[in-house]
């Protein structure tokens, strides 16, 4: 069976033509969930007057749904991505080359306090060593993730098992950065 849809120029309202259905579709959607009603041909005497009380309950479908609270956009935690070398998110190892040949180690850490707004700021390998430039990067980023979200979540995307973790599988010691 074959279904032709053809969108008109109405918004929401689109063209349905098969063997067993000729007639309009009316769609509206809120909150995740989808509202739709057929206008047959055949039961409202043609494809005019279809298309005429569509657009009815079209306007009168987006008046109901408007009048129903949007419901807040939930934000999806993340906690790890495989990606990452640390294991917590918003904290990167990186080196960059100094004078000479010398490399510079340091823990960067990312953080947004704001929607839309990205703040960023690193710790020297060389200067602090990798444990404790490491263990400040993510007591800034456990603090900046509280102040703009709260300790729970703070405490999910952060995650203690993934520092236990990255220091297992490291097993961080004084790094030759810098050195």
């Amino acid at each position: 069976m074959h279904i032709d849809v053809t969108n008109t120029r109405e918004s929401g309202i689109s063209r349905i033509e098969s063997r067993t259905t000729n007639g309009w579709l009316v769609r509206g959607y809120k909150n995740g969930y989808r509202y739709s009603k057929l206008f047959s041909d055949g039961k409202l005497g043609g494809k005019e007057e279809a298309l005429r009380k569509a657009k009815v309950f079209r306007n009168e479908l987006r008046s109901r749904l408007s009048a129903i609270p949007a419901k807040p956009r939930c934000q999806k935690i993340v906690s790890h991505d495989k990606r990452n070398q640390t294991g917590v998110l918003g904290v990167s190892k990186l080196c960059k080359s100094g004078k000479g040949d010398k490399k510079l180690g340091f823990f960067s850490v990312t953080w947004r306090p704001v929607k839309g707004k990205q703040k960023c700021t690193s710790f020297s390998i060389s200067k602090y060593g990798e444990k404790i430039a490491f263990t400040k990067a993510v007591s800034l980023r456990y603090e900046k993730l509280c102040e703009a979200y709260g300790m729970e979540i703070a405490t999910r995307i952060v995650g203690k098992e993934n520092i236990e973790r990255y220091v297992k599988s490291t097993e961080l010691k004084q790094s030759p950065y810098g050195a």
